[in-house]
């Protein structure tokens, strides 16, 4: 199917509180228009120099989320304009979003990275970290940085029941976090990707990260 028939079934089977990133790395521009067309605008990459070039190429009113992990010593390339990192999981790393937010009198949507998977190679604070790191922030020291939420990546199984456990976990965890913070921008749980987003949301996640689901597989 083209994307705008992908982009027209995904947004008629999930509900209208959640967010669809619409997860556009390695693919064109040429894509990235064709889904724009056709209404879609946040797009994911995980790749700053790929961000950067295509967001130099395609419409300002995009909303450019960055979902992969994040060096430091790049952020400076997309503080002026991207709307929400995905992948904050570390204290210094929100230090430096706040310094280039603050170059750039903007305010940065974050979400904090949980890590959920039975896997190494996925990034993320564990439960207990991210209970201390939330434990000793004083959100009055980031005034260019706000925090949305908590993110998380199911373990890549086929395993439907385990992947169920992470997602309920992680919005458990959220649930606890969100009362204690009682904040209303702490609002965002996101989880799910393309194989496994339906369970993301009969979870509770309200922010999901498709892609190949809307342009094909790579």
């Amino acid at each position: 199917m083209s994307i705008s028939s992908n982009l027209i079934q995904l947004n008629q089977s999930i509900p209208g509180n959640v967010t669809l990133v619409a997860v556009s790395k390695t693919h064109p521009v040429q894509a990235i228009s064709e889904a724009y067309q056709c209404g879609q605008r946040v797009f994911g990459e995980n790749r700053v120099q790929e961000l950067d070039e295509k967001h130099a190429q395609l419409p300002a009113d995009i909303s450019w989320h960055l979902i992969g992990h994040l060096q430091k010593n790049k952020v400076k390339y997309i503080a002026p304009y991207v709307s929400m990192i995905h992948s904050v999981d570390d204290l210094e790393l929100l230090k430096v979003i706040q310094k280039e937010a603050q170059k750039n009198d903007r305010i940065i949507d974050c979400l904090i990275q949980i890590h959920i998977a039975d896997e190494e190679s996925k990034f993320g604070f564990s439960h207990i970290e991210a209970d201390a790191f939330f434990g000793s922030i004083n959100d009055a020291d980031y005034p260019n940085v706000c925090i949305r939420g908590l993110m998380g990546m199911a373990t890549f199984t086929e395993n439907q029941q385990q992947v169920e456990a992470e997602f309920e976990g992680l919005k458990t965890f959220f649930d606890n976090i969100q009362s204690r913070r009682n904040s209303d921008s702490f609002n965002v749980c996101s989880m799910g990707m393309s194989g496994d987003y339906q369970l993301a949301i009969e979870a509770g996640s309200n922010m999901i990260r498709v892609g190949s689901a809307i342009f094909g597989s790579r």
